[in-house]
């Protein structure tokens, strides 16, 4: 059903104070400059250089006295004004060429009062040819005198310009901070300035060199970055630019290190220029009206049916709810931004019309806030808002219809059932009360007072969050003001189910705004180191429960979407490596049983195992850190299998002696693993006191003999008493003795003698008796005697028969 569009009249201008000279001066002056204050209650209307008196113009909605100046025929007149949008009190800021600043105040006394004068330029020798006034900054280009420079020729002329910047801010009651100049740009062509609620516009003059006439810069202060884009080209470079930092560029080798950037083209053919919401939009010579977004990309929206017939007729250009507006003379045309399809074409009654923007958001007053967000239009007759009209034949449903419709949609998602739910079965069928009571408050039925003390603590949050959007929009401390939307978002999500457009929702936010998606994990879960390298926290059961599980069986998600645990794994990867392993740790103590057991049922440290990559891909610390981690048998020894690999003979050793005594099994394994290597090379030898405490307690020393005897290597060749050069040294009763007599004193304390081999380990202090000499003759008489004398025990035996 085709819309229609309106002009709806808010005023007839005798609202304002000076109403009569407000409709002489738009009626009577074409050139006029109008401007509106961001929160609609000023109007400020500057004449060029030489007009008949008043040349200023500011008249105020409601109480408020109007300002007029005017300024005599041999002194100069402003180059540009400015009305700021300052908490306590409106400001006016008057610009002229010689580089002389005012600050005018209202609300301060009566009427206007001037609060500061000062210089822009106060070395003298510069002309300011274009002024700005960004949020909290006072952006201007000046014309500095070439001096020996000059002698060059116009190329150098050409680039005698400088750009540059100060902070204004309101200081007090009565005062204003002007702060220190910085130049952003230098030795650059003239340019002319436009500014929107975010950004900067650095755009060509008739005046600029003809070689740089299809060039233009996006300076963004909220980012710190100037894009250089050439629309006609299709090219756009993004550097850093941000006063804060001291950034500056000389023009001349910005563009020198761009490429492509100065190809011969012929100059932008712009009739009039236009910053809006979406970007810099302008229109040519043949009626294209074409956007150059804030990060370059250029388009065209589209083609009026009318072109502008001259450079001096008058054209005006504006957007609201995805349509252009466009005011050429006296027409009106309405194009859809999408399709650049013509909407509506207007004759309007006179030609002397101009656009303004809506009052920003969060600064409107009860009487606009029906006309938020369409596109205003002033005139000598009033002022207009340009809108659509909804046909009288489209019916909207009702509140309570909705809540029943999105209830349907929402129990059908948690209903295991076939049949589809139907708003009528919601209404009478008392199992599903929620909805019934959210129609019976829409109906009045609970008393306005018991309402608002249900929803108080619901409504101051909206409204907050509702502040932060408008905030957001109007600019306001971007960077924190996303932030803390963000960490709103991810709250409000973790308390839903999490799933389907809930879950996706919340991997575009992790991807997004990571930093600010993490920290809002971090209070939800309330996550805090214990100064040992270890995380703790102290969220609720059900938060963990909803963070560690998985989505149900037959409802994987696409893919790209990853469950909530993945999509932390994925997060700390990126911003802090070193506490993805800690983070496990804490999960695994948290887990349930059966959380996470839906889908493919893996533990958690091989689900963060599969976030770091295929393996051979991954991080080998923090591979090695989740496999120490996890507490599984299979995984601890693939870890040291990989110390041992690598020769991290201490980590090894470490990850061992950290396994709590009711593991001695896997103790045994680890132990038996590195063992080995001791019998086969000697890079072992330095950490021999941490493999005597890695011993099991309960190992003989006959059994340690027979697992070196099973490890050592086979001998091709008779032993040699000293190895050959180059030779890894064999194993030595020396090195051996500290593992024996660890296992001999475990096992001595027990009791009686355990093995042959034990008192080896024992010195006696005083050697033995030495036993009687034995003949040959009585050795083959006693054969029991010759075996102990060539035993070699030194023990004293007697022969009792």
């Amino acid at each position: 059903m085709k819309r229609a569009g309106t002009l709806r009249l808010l005023s007839d201008l005798s609202n304002f104070s000076g109403a009569a000279r407000l409709r002489e001066l738009l009626a009577g002056d074409p050139a006029v400059r109008v401007r509106c204050s961001p929160d609609g209650r000023h109007l400020l209307l500057l004449r060029p250089p030489g007009s008949p008196a008043p040349q200023l113009l500011v008249a105020v909605r409601g109480s408020g006295a109007e300002l007029e100046s005017a300024w005599p025929p041999g002194q100069p007149s402003p180059l540009d004004a400015f009305l700021l949008p300052w908490p306590a009190r409106s400001a006016l800021v008057l610009v002229w060429e010689s580089g002389l600043v005012e600050v005018w105040g209202s609300g301060v006394g009566p009427g206007w009062r001037l609060l500061q004068s000062t210089e822009l330029c106060p070395g003298g020798g510069a002309r300011v040819v274009a002024v700005a006034a960004p949020r909290g900054r006072l952006v201007w280009c000046e014309e500095r005198q070439a001096g020996a420079e000059g002698q060059l020729g116009p190329p150098a002329l050409a680039f005698s310009h400088y750009v540059c910047v100060r902070t204004l801010e309101p200081s007090g009651e009565a005062g204003t901070n002007l702060g220190s100049t910085h130049i952003l740009l230098h030795h650059c062509p003239a340019f002319g300035l436009l500014t929107s609620r975010k950004d900067l516009f650095l755009v060509p003059t008739a005046t600029t060199w003809p070689g740089l006439g299809h060039i233009l810069l996006i300076w963004s202060p909220s980012k710190g970055k100037v894009v250089v884009a050439a629309p006609c080209l299709g090219l756009s470079h993004s550097k850093s630019l941000n006063p804060g930092r001291g950034d500056t560029w000389d023009f001349r080798t910005l563009l020198r290190g761009l490429p492509g950037l100065l190809s011969p083209r012929q100059p932008l053919t712009v009739h009039t220029w236009a910053p809006t919401p979406q970007g810099l939009m302008w229109l040519d010579f043949r009626g294209t009206v074409s956007l150059v977004q804030p990060h370059g990309g250029s388009r065209t929206v589209g083609t009026l049916q009318e072109a502008p017939a001259s450079l001096t007729g008058s054209a005006a250009l504006g957007t609201f709810h995805g349509t252009l507006a466009c005011v050429l003379g006296s027409t009106l045309e309405l194009l859809d931004m999408g399709s650049g399809q013509l909407l509506e074409r207007k004759i309007l009654s006179t030609d002397r019309v101009h656009l303004l923007e809506p009052p920003a958001p969060g600064m409107e007053d009860q009487e606009e806030l029906e006309t938020r967000g369409g596109l205003r239009l002033l005139s000598a007759v009033g002022l207009f808002q340009v809108g659509w009209k909804t046909p009288q034949s489209l019916e909207l449903p009702s509140a309570e219809d909705m809540v029943f419709e999105e209830a349907c949609k929402y129990y059908q998602r948690r209903s295991l059932r076939g049949a589809q739910l139907t708003p009528e079965e919601l209404r009478h069928n008392s199992t599903f009360r929620a909805p019934q009571a959210l129609a019976s408050i829409l109906q009045g039925h609970v008393s306005p007072s018991a309402l608002l003390t249900t929803l108080r603590a619901e409504l101051r949050d909206y409204r907050g969050l509702e502040q932060l959007k408008a905030q957001l929009v109007a600019g306001d401390e971007e960077e924190a003001g996303w932030t803390e939307l963000a960490e709103h978002e991810v709250a409000r999500l973790l308390r839903t189910e999490l799933m389907g457009d809930q879950l996706a929702q919340l991997n575009t936010i992790f991807q997004a705004l990571p930093t600010a998606a993490w920290g809002a994990i971090l209070r939800v879960l309330q996550l805090q180191p214990d100064g040992n390298g270890h995380l703790r926290s102290q969220a609720p059961p059900d938060v963990w429960k909803k963070v560690l599980g998985v989505t149900a069986a037959g409802k994987e998600p696409p893919n790209g979407i990853l469950p909530p645990f993945e999509l932390l794994c994925q997060c700390l990867c990126q911003l802090e490596p070193q506490w993805l392993p800690p983070f496990v740790e804490l999960a695994q103590q948290q887990g349930g049983p059966g959380w996470g057991a839906g889908g493919s049922g893996l533990p958690l440290y091989r689900r963060a195992l599969a976030v770091l990559g295929e393996e051979g891909t991954r991080p080998e610390t923090l591979e090695l850190d989740l496999l120490l981690g996890s507490g599984r048998p299979k995984a601890v020894l693939q870890a040291v299998g990989q110390l041992v690999q690598k020769e991290q003979w201490e980590r090894a050793l470490e990850a061992g002696l950290a396994l709590s005594p009711s593991s001695p099994l896997l103790r045994s394994e680890i132990f038996k693993l590195l063992l080995a290597e001791f019998a086969r090379h000697r890079r072992l030898d330095a950490y021999l006191p941490l493999l005597c405490r890695l011993c099991p307690p309960d190992l003989a020393p006959a059994e340690l003999l027979l697992l070196l005897r099973t490890y050592l290597p086979d001998e091709l060749e008779p032993p040699a008493p000293f190895p050959e050069p180059g030779a890894e040294p064999p194993l030595t009763v020396g090195l051996l003795r500290a593992l024996l007599k660890q296992t001999g004193t475990q096992g001595r304390a027990s009791g009686p003698v355990l093995s042959l081999y034990e008192d080896i380990l024992w010195d006696p202090g005083t050697p033995p008796p030495t036993p009687p000499r034995v003949s040959a003759l009585q050795a083959a008489d006693h054969p029991g005697l010759e075996a102990w004398a060539l035993s070699g025990q030194g023990l004293y035996v007697t022969d009792t028969g």
